[in-house]
């Protein structure tokens, strides 16, 4: 596949998520906040509105303002663009998968930024699941696109055996 057309499907597909992330947090403050949590499938899937100002699982909920605007918004805007230049740069080096995959990551952590940014460290998650006892933190669109784009490298990368061992496997 041409570079020019790798770098497109990239961009658009960035652009495609970070949509769908903002979309459905809107739905999320429309439908769900200062309302009973929506349960599905015997209480597997719940809707429940909150805002995070920390990270992941709410880590780093309690820093002070700047150093949570330096940590948390400044520092991944930085890497995240360092990571969108060098994948342009490198977009004909990449399968169209491992683009897809990063471009996962760029956009769900894009969509996570935005919220810190413009809602003041606010960021809306809305969906947890239940397996019996074992619980996941109530996370957003944007979590789930790093999660699987995390995933799908690591598959990639797993899969993916360095010349050598491959020629020390014959």
């Amino acid at each position: 596949m041409r570079t020019s057309i790798k770098i497109l499907l990239f961009c658009i597909s960035s652009f495609v998520f970070i949509g769908c992330d903002r979309a459905t947090k809107e739905l999320a403050k429309e439908h769900l906040k200062n309302k009973e949590p929506v349960s599905y499938l015997h209480n597997t899937v719940s809707l429940t509105y909150a805002e995070n100002t920390g990270a992941a699982m709410s880590l780093g909920d309690h820093l002070p303002k700047a150093a949570s605007l330096i940590l948390l918004s400044v520092l991944p805007l930085l890497l995240l663009l360092t990571l969108f230049v060098y994948t342009i740069q490198h977009a004909n080096d990449f399968s169209t998968l491992k683009l897809f995959c990063i471009s996962l990551i760029f956009a769900g952590g894009i969509g996570n930024v935005i919220d810190r940014i413009l809602f003041n460290r606010h960021v809306p998650d809305f969906m947890m699941l239940s397996f019996h006892q074992l619980r996941t933190g109530i996370f957003n669109v944007a979590d789930v696109c790093v999660t699987t784009g995390v995933i799908g490298l690591l598959i990639f990368y797993r899969d993916k055996k360095p010349e050598s061992a491959r020629s020390l496997s014959n």
